[in-house]
């Protein structure tokens, strides 16, 4: 399944209720057991989901909505392990994947096999594909070796670990960016003061949160602000004239992602903590 989701402005975001909020920006289902959950977002057309193998390999098809005669024809994909071990064969070349390691694959990739080591511990894939217009090597790497850093403190509840995978000193990508961010116990705020960058839209997708807790995501223009409360393994799809913000209930860690036309991680418009509304 691949749901299509259109762009939406600042002035009717404004006017939206909860439910609508929800059904525009909100992914509930990222991962559905031997099958793929994808939603096409018209923001930057990026491809936001996930897929768990339980009983079996699953096969990334392509889509009436993509008009090509693979999915990768003329896009490439970035994929972040948050379950248990599993393998990603490319044009039947076999990489194993575990837990939080990453493998981008590039464009023009015929075939794209998802398969779980046990199935009693299933791999959990979380994908994120854009278009792209060359090719770079399918490559992985993994989450012990990636650039790391600190940041935040205890005194503010954002004491953090960011870390970075597909990024221009990373795995090289057309425009892609992904990294995920693991909060210290105790801390709950994440990417606060909060930022837009108008160059790109980005994708958070949450997890390791106690299945009883919850995290408001800040969404908006800084004077305008939003939120969604979001679950464990919920996604949640961000415009570029948006903030993308949180705070939980409990700790946990988080995946972002972007495309857009520019890929430096430091483009950022900040907003003082003072000026949200």
């Amino acid at each position: 399944m691949m749901h299509v989701r259109y762009a939406t402005s600042p002035t009717e975001t404004k006017q939206f209720t909860t439910d609508q909020l929800r059904e525009n920006f909100l992914i509930e289902s990222v991962f559905v057991p031997d099958a793929l959950s994808l939603v096409y977002s018209h923001f930057d057309r990026i491809i936001v989901g996930g897929v768990m193998p339980v009983a079996g390999a699953v096969t990334l098809p392509t889509y009436d909505e993509l008009k090509s005669t693979s999915f990768l024809e003329r896009r490439e994909l970035g994929i972040i392990n948050v379950g248990g071990a599993g393998t990603v064969t490319v044009d039947g070349q076999t990489v194993d994947l575990a837990r939080l390691d990453c493998l981008y694959v590039g464009r023009g990739s015929a075939s794209v096999v998802f398969a779980s080591t046990d199935p009693a511990q299933p791999a959990q894939f979380y994908l994120l594909s854009a278009p792209a217009h060359t090719t770079y090597p399918t490559q992985k790497a993994a989450g012990t070796e990636v650039f790391s850093a600190v940041m935040g403190s205890s005194a503010t509840a954002n004491e953090r670990t960011i870390y970075r995978y597909i990024h221009k000193d990373g795995l090289q990508s057309c425009q892609l960016v992904m990294g995920l961010t693991i909060l210290q116990p105790g801390s709950v705020w994440n990417t606060m003061p909060a930022h837009v960058h108008d160059r790109r839209m980005e994708a958070y997708f949450y997890f390791d949160l106690d299945p009883d807790h919850r995290v408001l995501h800040l969404m908006g223009q800084p004077t305008e602000t939003r939120h969604i409360v979001v679950a464990n393994h919920q996604a949640v799809v961000s415009p570029p004239w948006s903030i993308h913000s949180g705070c939980g209930t409990a700790s946990y860690s988080f995946i972002w992602g972007m495309g857009g036309e520019n890929m430096d991680y430091a483009d950022m418009d900040m907003t003082a903590i003072a000026e949200l509304r």
